[in-house]
């Protein structure tokens, strides 16, 4: 944390420190002090997931990129750092983008949502929105996997097939060899991101499938 702070600004070793421990006392760290000289084997996950936080906090950045910020950490520990994190966010006016698989975090924690498929967009709009009214048939599965959406005893749905590697994309839509929906045009061509009310998707069928309820 201090070689960090030093990097980037023309301060005293003291100062970085001090700086330092201030971070680690805003996320919560006990003994500050005495934690900035501990190892990473010495402090528990959620304490260095704490530590990880005041790190990307110490340069006063504008925006967070949190890729998996929760990963490896037991349930209660999650919902802690996700409040921790957007506590800290409003307290220094500070933008976050949230990375994860985690659809129960992103419905709880997010404003907006983008659903990626094989690196592209798949669905974008308010979090609200996407989640409760998904209008791209990969989006649909990943709601339809989501274990509480099951009843007991029912099997979980899972989305058939496997993600495409880069290096070798199907033509045309990237979805298609795993779409229940696919016709002859997603066999050929690759669909545009299409605006339906400030709701972004990238699929031929959105309205068709839109207007029969397949998707809701």
């Amino acid at each position: 944390m201090i070689e960090t702070l030093r990097a980037h600004r023309n301060i005293s070793k003291q100062e970085a420190r001090l700086i330092a421990i201030d971070r680690l006392n805003e996320v919560r760290i006990p003994s500050a002090e005495k934690r900035l000289d501990s190892y990473p084997h010495e402090l528990s996950g959620g304490m260095r997931q704490r530590v990880v936080i005041a790190i990307a906090l110490l340069t006063q950045p504008s925006l967070i990129i949190a890729d998996e910020p929760t990963t490896a950490l037991d349930v209660t520990i999650q919902a802690e750092i996700m409040s921790l994190m957007l506590d800290l966010c409003k307290m220094h006016n500070v933008g976050m983008i949230l990375i994860t698989h985690d659809l129960a975090v992103v419905s709880q924690v997010t404003q907006k949502t983008i659903v990626m498929y094989a690196g592209r967009v798949a669905e974008q709009g308010p979090t609200s929105e996407v989640i409760q009214n998904p209008r791209h048939p990969y989006t649909k599965g990943l709601m339809a996997a989501l274990p509480q959406q099951n009843q007991a005893g029912k099997r979980l749905y899972q989305i058939p097939g496997s993600m495409p590697t880069l290096d070798a994309m199907p033509q045309g839509c990237p979805f298609n060899p795993r779409c229940e929906f696919v016709g002859e045009r997603c066999l050929q061509d690759v669909p545009d991101l299409e605006d339906m009310g400030g709701h972004l998707v990238r699929c031929f069928k959105a309205h068709e499938l839109q207007e029969s309820g397949s998707l809701s």
